[in-house]
């Protein structure tokens, strides 16, 4: 029998032929949430650790202990807590309905106690709630510094990798959102999920680092008092709800999040800068990208944006960076400035060139049904062909959107009864 890979022998590591390891091994679980499996690339990859941030209260623990209760498997769950007593987790999963035999709970936050637990359960999936918390006497006295992240993510790490194990650790934010602790342990970690608050009720899921899958996927979620329940079907939960029609300013765009589609409003205001100075303020939407089709703008129509402050939000508090985006941002830019609304039912996507060209975007066609199903009647779009997932070009079906090539051409369409 060949021996591992990860087997240790008298403290060393020896390699092994590539054909003598189990491909078993790079198996996939799924998690029992069609929406992080979705993010995480079809579920969790054994072997793998998964770095997990968001802002506190916003659902994380609510999550994980959801997803201990539904995983798919008959091994056992290990949920460490440096935070909460036994009694709080009990009663958060008496609410949520989480519970589940297999699920154990440890209250630790030293190292060696947690590692020791880890050898005699031998868990299928183990929750460190949180990564802070967890300290190590050989890393220094205090948890939560530089050092001490960086060697008990690394330990723990090694050990799930060595047992085809996985491992969730649950990170702080700072007040600008980005994961607290040093940038060493999202290195170390196969996977770094944000958990965002988008509006209200509603939550986002995103990926900015994937080893085993696309970071283009969107999982969305929406809290309640029984805790998280899934948006399978979210493409029009997004839109703002109006009588009437659109104020200026406001333009829909039709989305293409990874394998799904969404109808997100960008919403626009311009006024005049003052002492000369200029600025783009825009946190759901890079403000270079902004100040780029503002200029794209004003170089093909003449509209002058150069002597405005710029202010541009999402409604629903999504973020935005598909190149898609870009004809409902300048559509939005262009009704802000005039003070011209969209006409009622219309929605746009399209990739904007500097020199105002329309180009084309993935999935047209499927946008174009999705805004049709909730009855926008003047869909826009780039016209001659469009790509699909592969990224290979199409022919566009006839009459499913109105073709543009250029963005004079589409402000034209817009703005008059063609």
């Amino acid at each position: 029998m060949p021996r591992s890979a990860h087997a240790d022998v008298k403290g060393e590591t020896y390699p092994v032929p590539i054909k003598a390891i189990d491909p078993a091994s790079g198996t996939r679980l799924l998690s029992g949430s069609q929406e992080l499996d979705r993010v995480l690339g079809g579920g969790f990859m054994r072997g793998s650790a998964i770095l997990l941030g968001g802002e506190p209260g916003i659902g994380k623990s609510t999550l994980l202990l959801q997803v201990c209760s539904r995983l798919e498997t008959k091994g056992r769950v290990l949920y460490v807590s440096g935070e909460e007593s036994p009694a709080q987790i009990r009663l958060r999963a008496d609410r949520l309905g989480a519970l589940r035999e297999s699920i154990e709970v440890l209250c630790a936050t030293n190292l060696d106690r947690i590692m020791s637990v880890f050898d005699a359960v031998k868990p299928v999936l183990i929750v460190i709630d949180s990564i802070q918390t967890i300290y190590s006497p050989e890393a220094g006295a205090i948890p939560g510094t530089a050092n001490q992240i960086k060697y008990c993510t690394l330990e723990m790490t090694d050990w799930v990798k060595n047992h085809d194990a996985i491992i969730i650790f649950v990170a702080h934010v700072t007040k600008d959102g980005l994961i607290a602790g040093p940038k060493v342990a999202e290195h170390i970690v196969d996977a770094v999920l944000a958990f965002e608050q988008a509006e209200g009720d509603i939550r986002a899921l995103r990926a900015s680092k994937n080893r085993f899958g696309s970071t283009d996927e969107l999982g969305l979620y929406r809290m309640s008092s029984a805790g998280l329940a899934e948006l399978t079907d979210p493409s029009g939960i997004l839109l703002v709800k109006r009588d009437g029609g659109l104020p200026p300013g406001v333009a829909i765009a039709i989305v293409h999040e990874g394998s799904r589609i969404l109808l997100v409003e960008i919403q626009a205001l311009t006024v005049p800068a003052k002492a000369g100075i200029t600025r783009v303020y825009s946190d759901r939407i890079d403000s270079s990208r902004v100040a780029r089709i503002a200029a794209v703008l004003e170089k093909q129509t003449g509209l002058r944006l150069s002597d405005q402050d710029i202010y541009v939000n999402v409604a629903g508090g999504v973020r935005l960076g598909e190149p898609g985006i870009d004809l409902a941002l300048a559509a939005a830019l262009y009704s802000a400035r005039t003070s011209q609304p969209l006409p009622l039912g219309s929605a746009l996507a399209g990739e904007l060139s500097l020199a105002g060209e329309i180009r084309p975007v993935r999935q047209m066609g499927k946008r174009a049904r999705a805004a049709r199903t909730l009855n926008f009647t003047r869909v826009i779009g780039p016209g001659e062909s469009t790509l699909t997932e592969n990224g290979r070009h199409e022919r566009q079906p006839v009459g499913e959107w109105l073709k543009v090539e250029s963005l004079k051409s589409a402000l034209r369409i817009l703005w008059s009864n063609e």
